[in-house]
Formats: structure tokens, C-alpha cells, sequence
């Protein structure tokens, strides 16, 4: 909350692809000392258009690769005029490597979404005014802490699967156990239960009075990485704060969504569309 930010040096490189709706450029923007890479796709239409930065879910570092994740959203939104700015994270990809990488909490992903937005309104493709976004999973808890920490920076939000926005489920469910750096984060931070306070500040949900932004949140009811429970439990802390929040809920879909996709992605862009997107 505390950082200044200033995204900038957003640079369209080669282009990756071109068809009858848009071009897909790889990029390269400015998160702090980082350089952060991505795709961005651009409408063949002119003029300035919404646009969306997406936060895509966990995947291993050692095996992603430049845009990967959210493939399915990148296609769809640029088809409908959003420009679509996918980030590949610090540590991804051609991104910059950060050296607190792992005992962060992740946050420095959060950095790197935030300066996103603030990159992606110097785009002459873009309308700075019309900018929002979208995370996935762990994406998810990025777009969350974006929300908390810079409120005001975009129009609206919109996650699916998301993780939770306590930091402590995260860590219990997926890092704890994970060698060495669970036992690195302990070290560094203490048990939950030892230092609360350190675990509260960077949970999300201790912060919702600060969102500005309406937020809606999609889930699979048979969700077996990301329990549902978490975005009941997020959207009534939500609702509490007296913000603007709404959730959807499918019958029989898993983590990754299949056949209602098709459904989730249309309510999104309704929504996008309600507020100002």
C-alpha cells in the first residue's frame, strides 16, 4: 500500500500473431527495477479501447512460457475490443528474476499487475479511464491485493477459481509443505498462529474496506484445488465492507471451467460492460 508505483516503457515487440480481429505482440513494461514480459493483444479496430490486465494462475516457473495461461480469455476479450494485456510475472518467461522471490508472499506479483495498469495507459490503443482486471487462481489473490493496495486504479475486477484472500489458507494448502521454502517462510514470518498480525497485513480480506472497484467472482462447485468456500467467505467479507460484489456458482465444474465456460465468459464481459468497460 505504502509503494509508489510507475509502470512505463510499455514496448510492443515482434508480432506473435495477426488475425481478423486482432494482433498479438510480445511486450516488455517496467515494474520498479524489473522488466516484466507478456503478449498483449490489440484490436484491428481504431481508435482507444478498453483494455484488461490479466493475472494468470500457478505455473511452474521452470516450464512457463511467454503469454502461457488464460489462453482462452486472451482470445475471447480481444475478439469483443478489450486490449489484453497478459503478464508473465517476475520470474516468468523473460521477465526479470527477483531475488525475494519465495519468502514475497507472492506480493511482487502483485507489483507487477499494478504497474501494468499504469503501463498499459500510456498505450495509444488504450482509453487510460477504461482499464480493468482479470486473475485466475492464484491470478486471483494477485487481483485481490491489487484492489487493497492501489484502490482506484481500475474500473472493475473479475476473478475465477480464485484463491484465497487469507494469506494462511494459501500458505497451508500449497507451501507449507513445500521444501525449503515453507520452512524459509516460517523462518522468516512465524507460525499464523505465533504472528498474526504479520499474516493479517497480508491477507487481502482484512483490507476490503479500501476496494472501490465492484468484484465478481466465478466458481466451480467441485473445485478440488481452490475450495468454493474461500470465495463464499470472500464475497460475504466483501458484502460486509459495503462493496460491490457478486458471485456465480456452476454445478459439476472443476478448477479449470468446461462447459460452462462459454457462459462465465459472457457474464464477464456483461459485467465489464455494466461498469463502464
Amino acid at each position: 500500500m505504502a509503494k509508489k508505483y510507475d509502470g512505463r516503457n510499455l514496448r510492443l515487440g515482434r508480432v506473435l500473431a495477426r488475425n481478423s480481429a486482432y494482433t498479438r505482440y510480445y511486450v516488455t513494461y517496467s515494474s520498479g527495477a524489473l522488466t516484466i514480459s507478456g503478449i498483449m493483444n490489440v484490436p484491428r479496430t481504431p481508435g482507444r479501447h478498453p483494455a484488461l490486465v490479466l493475472n494468470h494462475g500457478h505455473i511452474d516457473p521452470a516450464i512457463y512460457t511467454n503469454g502461457r495461461g488464460l489462453m482462452r480469455e486472451q482470445d475471447y476479450l480481444a475478439r469483443r475490443g478489450y486490449v489484453v494485456l497478459h503478464t508473465d510475472y517476475r520470474g516468468h518467461a523473460q521477465s526479470s528474476d527477483d531475488p525475494r522471490e519465495g519468502v514475497d508472499m507472492r506480493l511482487g506479483y502483485t507489483e507487477d499487475a499494478i504497474n501494468a495498469v499504469l503501463a498499459l495507459r500510456t498505450s495509444p490503443s488504450v482509453d487510460p479511464n477504461r482499464i480493468g482486471m482479470l486473475g485466475r487462481s492464484m491470478g486471483g489473490g494477485v487481483t485481490y491485493n491489487a484492489l487493497v493496495a492501489q484502490p482506484g486504479l481500475i474500473k472493475a475486477a473479475v476473478v475465477f477459481a480464485p484463491v484465497s484472500s487469507d494469506a494462511a489458507d494459501n500458505f497451508n494448502r500449497w507451501v507449507r509443505n513445500d521444501r525449503p521454502i515453507g520452512a524459509t517462510v516460517l523462518r522468516a514470518y512465524g507460525e499464523p498462529a505465533r504472528n498474526p498480525a504479520f499474516w493479517r497485513n497480508v491477507s487481502a480480506i482484512n483490507f476490503f474496506d479500501r476496494v472501490t472497484e465492484p468484484v465478481l467472482i466465478h466458481h466451480g462447485e467441485s473445485d478440488s484445488t481452490c475450495p468454493i468456500a474461500w470465495s463464499r467467505e470472500t464475497l460475504a467479507a466483501l458484502k460486509a465492507a459495503g462493496k460491490t460484489a457478486s458471485m456465480y456458482t456452476y454445478p459439476g465444474e472443476e478448477h479449470a471451467f468446461g462447459p460452462a465456460w462459454p457462459t462465465s465468459m459472457a457474464r464477464t464481459v456483461a459485467f465489464l460492460k455494466q461498469h463502464g468497460l
